[in-house]
């Protein structure tokens, strides 16, 4: 879920571990960008029959979104005993989910910032492997005002990288 920065990594690395892919983004427009990223499927998290159509039936979402969100939209996608992990920080807490939803199902929510060393080494090696990299935009040290104010706005795909060369002496 989320395709941004983070998330369109998580597509891409899904996609090269053979794991069936099923982008959820907010906007239609997203789609072809989200299929071009390896995904199998695209579902427009706020057209309700493409969410009712996929109902009790993931092992695991891996949630990327970085601002608060209903949760319990996504946990009714989940399969019995099966998890969403969230590894998006919004900067505000999401909703608190029907507990329901996680007793009756033995559903799990579990969180995850970051692997240690060896982990690291492990994804960028696999990610070499298979020629995964992150869809950037190069700006220059004079534009970083501007693509702050890009990023909050959403308009970013999908991760800025600033050119250290422009940023004198």
């Amino acid at each position: 879920m989320g395709i941004g920065g983070l998330g369109h990594m998580g597509v891409k690395l899904a996609h090269a571990m053979g794991a069936h892919v099923v982008g959820f983004t907010t906007s239609d427009s997203k789609r072809a960008d989200v299929l071009a990223l390896g995904a199998d499927e695209v579902v427009v998290s706020r057209n309700a029959d493409e969410m009712a159509a996929h109902a009790a039936s993931f092992d695991f979402i891996l949630n990327t979104v970085a601002a608060p969100h209903d949760l319990d939209a996504f946990l009714a996608l989940l399969k019995r005993d099966s998890t969403m992990a969230l590894v998006g920080a919004p900067a505000t807490p999401h909703p608190s989910p029907n507990v329901f939803s996680l007793i009756m199902k033995r559903r799990g929510l579990a969180g995850s910032m970051i692997g240690g060393i060896a982990e690291t080494q492990e994804m960028l090696e696999f990610c070499a492997e298979h020629r995964i990299t992150a869809d950037i935009e190069m700006i220059r040290a004079d534009q970083i005002e501007p693509a702050f104010e890009r990023m909050l706005k959403g308009d970013v795909k999908y991760r800025f990288v600033m050119d250290i060369a422009t940023m004198g002496s």
